[in-house]
């Protein structure tokens, strides 16, 4: 019984070995067998699919071009009015006029706001009628020096009297003087009952209402006025991007400024570097700069958030590739060089500034030379391919979805 039970078992066994081998065998068909669809192609590693012989991969080339690129140094910066004025009464009093409507654009000397006038009205008056008072006695005064002179010269009184007289008249030309100064402050009370813009710009939300009490100098602005035209954008840059960027601005060049939105879309204005801080923040290792903008549109806003690109400098006769043509693997920064007989070259590239679109390419590539932006997942060094148009590249895509998932899944990382 023995015997049996271990013939059976070793049967088993062998019959579960052999079916192993049949579905491995299986799986290595069904990986390496083509679809209808799929060209002959090349895997990874260089080895070619099971029915594949070499045949050319499709791919969409671009021109190695020459020309100028401008490198700019990007930041983020804050929007900073070059003077702000919190607008306050000068004067105690009630408000009676309202003359300007929020967000209205001023100039200096605009009138925005009344004060009741009557009362420094009064205190004006009062102040005039004690200063015509004095004058007439410091008229008085005098002509009775002049007579006092007159007969101290015939020796008809004393000298203190003389003396006596002239004191008064000094007296009065004194207490004529601080007269005139009150004339003077109460003009000036009633001067300051018209609230006036003291400088060009835009008001903006009314915090005061008509009919309220206003103290002197109160602590709550009747509006706040912010000069938005010139405006001007803080931002730092990193220590390691200043050299170039102080260099330039020591020699007295304008350097250019770009504002733009947050999705570096909308450009809101171009400006001119205007100053530099004096020290570098030990902290985050940059320096404050400020630039200036005309601001014509009013686009930028105090205390907005902005993207600045400050340019550098300007690259002439640049050698210039689209950035999507640009590779990176273990052997660094490398495109694709379709030759004359239609197979590639891998070519490693020293790359110089990017702007997304564009990189500078400072050694590697010949002006002219055509290189893969579409296809390169495919290829290997010495790969023969084809040269398309972008619109076959998708017709061929939508028709083998299968090939194009597969591509992305084996596409190294760039």
């Amino acid at each position: 019984m023995s015997e049996a039970n271990t013939s059976s078992a070793g049967s088993v066994r062998r019959w579960l070995i052999i079916g192993g081998v049949v579905v491995v065998i299986a799986l290595l068909l069904w990986w390496l067998w083509p679809t209808e669809a799929e060209t002959p192609s090349q895997r990874e590693g260089g080895r070619p699919a099971f029915g594949a012989f070499g045949g050319p991969t499709p791919v969409r080339v671009a021109s190695v071009e020459q020309g100028t690129f401008e490198v700019f140094a990007k930041a983020l910066g804050t929007v900073t009015p070059l003077n702000t004025v919190n607008v306050r009464s000068r004067v105690a009093g009630e408000l009676v006029e309202v003359r300007f409507e929020e967000g209205q654009r001023v100039t200096a000397g605009d009138l925005l706001a009344v004060i009741d006038p009557r009362p420094y009205e009064v205190a004006l008056q009062q102040a005039e009628g004690t200063l015509q008072q004095n004058r007439a006695l410091l008229q008085n005064a005098q002509l009775d020096l002049k007579r006092y002179q007159g007969l101290f010269a015939d020796d008809s009184i004393a000298k203190q009297t003389l003396d006596t007289q002239q004191a008064l008249v000094n007296q009065y030309q004194g207490t004529l003087a601080a007269n005139q100064a009150a004339v003077n402050e109460a003009k000036l009370n009633l001067q300051f009952t018209q609230i006036r813009a003291p400088i060009d710009g835009r008001v903006g939300l009314r915090q005061l209402d008509q009919g309220n009490l206003v103290a002197a100098n109160d602590t709550t602005p009747l509006v706040v006025i912010t000069q938005t035209q010139p405006m001007a954008i803080s931002f730092t840059l990193p220590e390691g991007e200043l050299p170039p960027v102080i260099a330039r601005f020591r020699r007295g060049d304008e350097l250019s400024v770009q504002a733009w939105d947050r999705g570096e879309r909308v450009l809101f204005g171009e400006g001119v570097l205007e100053s530099l801080d004096n020290l570098i923040d030990t902290t985050t290792g940059t320096l404050k700069m400020k630039a200036r903008f005309d601001n014509e549109a009013e686009l930028l806003i105090p205390n907005q958030f902005v993207n600045v690109r400050l340019r550098v400098e300007t690259l002439d006769d640049a050698v210039l590739i689209p950035s999507a043509a640009l590779q990176f693997g273990s052997r660094g920064n490398y495109a694709y060089v379709v030759g004359e007989d239609s197979k590639v070259e891998l070519r490693v590239l020293e790359v110089g500034p990017s702007n997304g679109e564009k990189t500078v390419i400072n050694k590697g590539l010949s002006i002219g030379e055509r290189i893969v932006m579409e296809g390169t997942d495919r290829l290997r060094d010495g790969s023969e391919v084809e040269v398309v148009d972008r619109q076959t590249l998708a017709e061929e895509a939508a028709a083998n979805p299968k090939v194009d998932t597969q591509s992305a899944k084996e596409r190294p990382a760039r």
